[in-house]
């Protein structure tokens, strides 16, 4: 009888044994069949200006500015750095193609940023936190040039940059891929400059200029830009009316894109032309009305340039090449 008994308990604590394993095998099932699957899905905003009062696209004329208004799009970048923000303070970085992919994180409440990761001379500072992240360029400096804004720093164009920022994103468990749709936006923009020449166009050899007043950076959540200016130096190409470049650049400073508000400041250019006789004449304008139009890109265009035939002649009875006049370069510095 005893052993009945004894046999009859070790059958009925097998079987509780095994019940409680069959159970916490199926919830440890569920549980591995879980996980936080975000797959990112951009889209690119290929815009190169937007319109503040004058609508560029819909005025466009190609014979005036021998330029398509296509030709000034950007590309879409290659890759995409991701930063998750997390609720303990600590963020992780990840690299993503351009089309998207999986956005490796953990469960929880996070903050989202995304900038294109191919830049040339572009700086990113301040990374730690989603609020403070922001993109600078390098500084570049040239012999020739006198500033047009004291203090100010001159800097090398900008790449094209695009970012996008997400506030809020709640990673939770899933069996299947959670779509995370994004727009990466423009937060660098591009102005033509136009310099047209009323007579003497015929002495110039080479051109370079510089636009005073722009922002210096841009925070990458929400695209507002900083207060502090800088001026951009560039590079400029001869053509039958003058000289022109595509001068990219952050826009104006304290600069809000949801407000469409800005800091009301000062905007000067510059051109510096070699003359085929080795000399230099500089020019300097006031463009502080046509930057108030058009605080992310547009067309920028000053005329009645003149170099005189006295202003041109050599002095020495020959004209001296350019490659005989050395390097016309600016350096380019980290900072």
């Amino acid at each position: 009888m005893r052993k009945t008994v004894y046999n009859s308990l070790l059958i009925l604590c097998a079987a509780l044994v095994l019940a409680g394993c069959r159970k916490d095998l199926c919830y440890d099932h569920d549980i591995h069949g879980l996980k936080v699957r975000t797959v990112l899905y951009p889209q690119w905003e290929l815009e190169w200006e937007y319109e503040h009062g004058i609508d560029w696209d819909a005025q466009w004329d190609s014979k005036q500015f021998l330029h398509e208004y296509e030709e000034f799009t950007p590309e879409k970048a290659t890759g995409i750095a991701a930063f998750v923000y997390h609720e303990d303070g600590t963020n992780t970085e990840n690299h993503l193609p351009a089309e998207g992919g999986e956005l490796p994180m953990s469960e929880g409440l996070k903050s989202l940023l995304f900038y294109n990761d191919d830049t040339r001379y572009i700086i990113f500072s301040d990374l730690s936190s989603s609020a403070t992240a922001t993109a600078t360029t390098r500084t570049r400096t040239r012999s020739t040039f006198s500033e047009l804004h004291a203090g100010e720093r001159t800097v090398n164009a900008p790449d094209i940059l695009f970012g996008e920022w997400i506030e809020e994103h709640h990673a939770e468990l899933t069996a299947e891929p959670v779509p995370l749709n994004i727009t990466m936006q423009p937060l660098v923009y591009t102005y033509l400059v136009r310099y047209e020449f009323e007579s003497g166009l015929e002495h110039v050899a080479m051109a370079r200029g510089a636009i005073a007043g722009m922002a210096e950076s841009v925070y990458l959540r929400g695209g507002v830009t900083s207060s502090q200016s800088a001026t951009i130096l560039f590079d400029c190409s001869l053509t039958d009316f003058g000289a022109e470049a595509e001068v990219t650049s952050f826009g104006v400073p304290d600069f809000n894109p949801e407000t469409d508000s800005r800091a009301e400041g000062k905007f000067g250019l510059n051109l510096e032309v070699r003359m085929k006789n080795g000399q230099f004449k500089t020019f300097e304008f006031d463009i502080t009305e046509q930057v108030a139009g058009q605080p992310r890109g547009g067309v920028i265009t000053v005329s009645g340039l003149e170099i005189s035939d006295s202003e041109a002649g050599t002095g020495s009875g020959f004209d001296v090449t350019v490659e005989g006049w050395g390097e016309f370069q600016d350096i380019v510095l980290p900072l």
